[in-house]
């Protein structure tokens, strides 16, 4: 049965194809990777944005590259279910939200979805237009209220078993895989908002999530330019990826086009004439 959330890959090689019976669960799958962004180039941009009307901070100018690379690099927007590699057909990011910055606050998460065409200021107005959705209603949104009616009934475990079993025979109803923050491209924590340094999390076994990135605080540390040791502001991202999606040299790559990003926003201000997909 085909999935309503991607397409199924079948003209790629027979290693690429046999990786999901050897690493069966995402778990068993996970790379770990670091990346040091200096913030001068950022701060610089974004300062110069707010002067000209437009209120854009750290979490937009993320987003912003992370949906231009999944546009750009789609093989990252690959996912695995039931050992058989499918492409996404969307480009999807969750983030977990607290309604106040309180211990005692209730938390949520958000998926916000996206074409891949759209440039830094749609992608800022998409992004706060869904936090504050979130945020200042008191109703509960999809993802809450499924797991308030899952919490509600008896066998709970029994209950989440069989939909992940639906999942692994593409079988779960569209509503709920909509609802999932769980079935995403990009899995994203900004820890920077609560002044917590950069983690590797890691990738949730239910769902299709094959790629979380957590952005640390903004700090000073030492750094060699020039074969001398000088004091930077920087912040450190921890990337956790399924290696079943796409190979290393193919993530390299990716990494790279992310530091061409953080070298000149500019080019974040222009649309994607269209998206680029897979081959099938």
């Amino acid at each position: 049965m085909k999935r309503c959330d991607g397409r199924r890959l079948v003209s790629i090689g027979p290693f690429v194809k046999m990786i999901p019976y050897i690493m069966t669960r995402r778990s068993d799958a996970q790379i770990f990777f670091k990346q040091l962004v200096y913030t001068d180039t950022i701060d610089t941009y974004l300062r110069k944005k707010r002067e000209q009307g437009y209120k854009i901070n750290y979490l937009h100018f993320f987003i912003s590259i992370y949906v231009r690379l999944i546009a750009e690099r789609p093989q990252l927007n690959r996912f695995v279910i039931n050992n058989k590699l499918y492409a996404r057909e969307n480009i999807y990011i969750s983030m977990a939200v607290k309604r106040s910055l309180h211990d005692d606050a209730e938390e949520t998460t958000i998926k916000f979805a996206f074409t891949g065409c759209e440039n830094i200021f749609e992608i800022a107005q998409i992004v706060e237009q869904k936090i504050s959705e979130c945020v200042t209603t008191v109703s509960p949104n999809n993802v809450d209220k499924i797991a308030s009616l899952i919490m509600s009934l008896p066998g709970k475990k029994a209950l989440v078993t069989i939909l992940k079993c639906m999942d692994k025979y593409n079988l779960l109803p569209r509503a709920i895989i909509d609802a999932s923050p769980f079935h995403t491209s990009m899995f994203f924590t900004y820890l920077k908002s609560i002044k917590l340094d950069y983690i590797y999390h890691h990738l949730y076994d239910f769902g299709t999530t094959g790629v979380f990135v957590a952005l640390g605080k903004i700090k000073k540390i030492p750094v060699v330019e020039h074969d001398a040791v000088v004091i930077r502001s920087c912040c450190e991202i921890g990337y956790t990826l399924d290696e079943r999606i796409c190979d290393g040299l193919y993530f390299s790559n990716s990494l790279t086009l992310v530091k061409k990003y953080l070298q000149d926003p500019y080019l974040l201000e222009t649309r994607l004439s269209e998206r680029m997909k897979d081959a099938k």
